[in-house]
């Protein structure tokens, strides 16, 4: 008996419809959380699903989660990295955590970041997508085991994953009061939700707000909870300008079909007062001509700013202003890295180096908002990261040594620490340099280093000689990127090593998604 629907029935089976399960109705059913001890304007209100998360019916189809960093730094699940595979598995999450309380399942298979689908990405790209999207993100996810059943039974060509259709999507919009005021007037009712009445040519419709549109945030805060006092004091407090999210008839309808949030992450942007830019720069004889410090933003947070500018040099040339503060370093956020790490990645870049910066005015305003300034970036021509080229080309030509599988190239950048989180040991048969611990989060597990692989080349330089211990105990004053070529160890090889203690250990305490 097939237990696992397909996305048809999921979505537009008009029998299932018909019949729907009060298992059904809950699943779409939406709550709020409230955190007394922040107030009304709290900006941790959110979606949640309101479903029974045991309910093994609710694992059986996709399965929206939406996350927010909140008070934390992370959202608080692990992704596990399958070699040779595209499959992108939660293989831990954080009790307590962002990830726990919204539903997320160690096991759920990723299906789609942001609306967006990564069934096919590498690893290496829906980390990077997680990490764009900021402060907040949209998973959509699938029960590992229900996926693994669909795939079998009808193929890899099924699309299983569900998604808005194209150019469905809410607005986030800034409208600027003119001697209209805001352009729009608020449909009655004690308690919201709340849609808005457009006034002809008003400011509110040149901002790009659609008719009959649900207001769903103002400046960053979510109101669909709110009284009708409560959302008039919070817009009267806005001045002449303010921010909102909003979500169309059309848009609204599609989620709805969906089960899907009404999520920030999937805004698109009109008529912004402020956005990012990607400066592309080729390093001259005397530098790029600018300075990198890390300091304190307008969020209290740590970030890296850019100062120092010198007039005529590449940093100038490419429109960069003294106090940008840096987003991203060829097309990956920066958020929540140290100085060191950050410095590394760009020095990574070689003479070629992409950055994505944000002046003082935009940091504010994506602050306010709590979006990554990466979601709203006009023209994503970033440039390929040379180590990425690099990684690939060493794929193609790594030879297997005995008793490994495949081989890969790994560049690590130490974390706050100064360490990468790992642990060498050696052994007297070849491979003699093996990694025989890997610190859950480290650097090195978010580079794909696990326990057992053969270390074959550090930096280029192939290791199985007579100085290899010499280059052991010299690793950590390495300039970054660390780079090893590794294989990993199949299941007979790695029970025929015997590990000695004659290893170092990098720790390293670092941020999980």
């Amino acid at each position: 008996m097939n237990l696992v629907p397909t996305l048809k029935s999921w979505v537009t089976d008009p029998t299932m419809e018909a019949t729907a399960d009060l298992r059904d109705t809950a699943a779409l059913t939406l709550k709020f959380k409230f955190n007394p001890r922040l107030g009304i304007d709290n900006p941790v209100l959110s979606l949640a699903e309101d479903q029974d998360q045991s309910d093994p019916w609710n694992l059986q189809r996709p399965r929206f989660c939406l996350l927010s960093k909140e008070e934390e730094k992370s959202f608080g699940f692990h992704l596990l990295q399958q070699l040779g595979k595209a499959d992108h598995v939660v293989c831990r999450v954080d009790p307590g955590s962002s990830a726990q309380r919204h539903g997320l399942r160690e096991g759920d298979r990723i299906l789609a970041v942001n609306n967006n689908n990564v069934e096919h990405e590498d690893y290496a790209m829906v980390v990077r997508c997680i990490r764009a999207s900021g402060p907040r993100v949209l998973l959509t996810v699938l029960a590992q085991q229900v996926y693994d059943v669909v795939r079998a039974q009808q193929g890899n060509e099924v699309f299983c994953c569900p998604a808005l259709g194209p150019e469905v999507r809410p607005r986030l919009c800034h409208v600027v009061k003119d001697e209209g005021g805001f352009g729009f007037s608020i449909t009655h009712g004690t308690r919201g939700p709340f849609w808005l009445v457009l006034s002809s040519e008003g400011a509110a419709e040149r901002a790009g707000v659609p008719p009959g549109a649900r207001l769903l945030e103002v400046n960053g805060v979510c109101v669909e909870k709110f009284t009708s006092n409560q959302l008039s004091r919070k817009l009267s407090q806005s001045g002449d300008q303010v921010t909102l999210l909003v979500a169309g008839p059309e848009v609204e309808e599609q989620c709805h079909q969906l089960g899907m949030p009404l999520a920030a992450p999937l805004a698109e942007g009109w008529a912004l007062p402020a956005k990012p830019r990607c400066l592309n720069m080729e390093k001259g004889p005397q530098g790029f001509g600018f300075l990198l410090r890390e300091e304190k933003g307008l969020d209290g947070s740590l970030g890296q700013f850019l100062w120092e500018v010198d007039p005529g040099l590449p940093a100038d040339k490419a429109g960069m202003k003294a106090g940008d503060r840096l987003v991203a370093v060829a097309g990956e956020s920066v958020d929540g890295l140290g100085h060191e790490e950050t410095v590394s990645r760009i020095r990574a870049q070689g003479s070629c180096v992409s950055l994505v910066v944000v002046d003082p005015e935009a940091d504010r305003f994506f602050s306010m908002v709590r979006l990554s300034p990466l979601l709203f970036l006009e023209n994503p021509e970033i440039a390929a990261s040379p180590l990425a080229e690099t990684k690939d080309l060493l794929i193609e030509d790594a030879v297997e040594p005995p008793g490994t599988v495949g081989s890969r190239q790994c560049c690590l950048y130490p974390g706050p620490g100064g360490g990468y989180g790992f642990r060498l040991c050696c052994v007297a048969s070849g491979p003699c340099l093996f990694i025989s611990q890997v610190t859950p989060g480290g650097s090195a597990a978010r580079a794909g280093l696990q326990m057992g692989d053969a270390i074959l080349e550090v930096n280029g330089y192939p290791v199985g000689g007579d100085n290899d211990l010499d280059r052991l105990r010299h690793l950590a004053e390495v300039e970054p990127p660390l780079c090893l070529k590794l294989a990993a160890r199949n299941s007979q090889g790695l029970e025929a090593w015997v590990s000695s203690e004659s290893g170092k250990d990098w720790s390293l305490a670092s941020e999980i998604l």
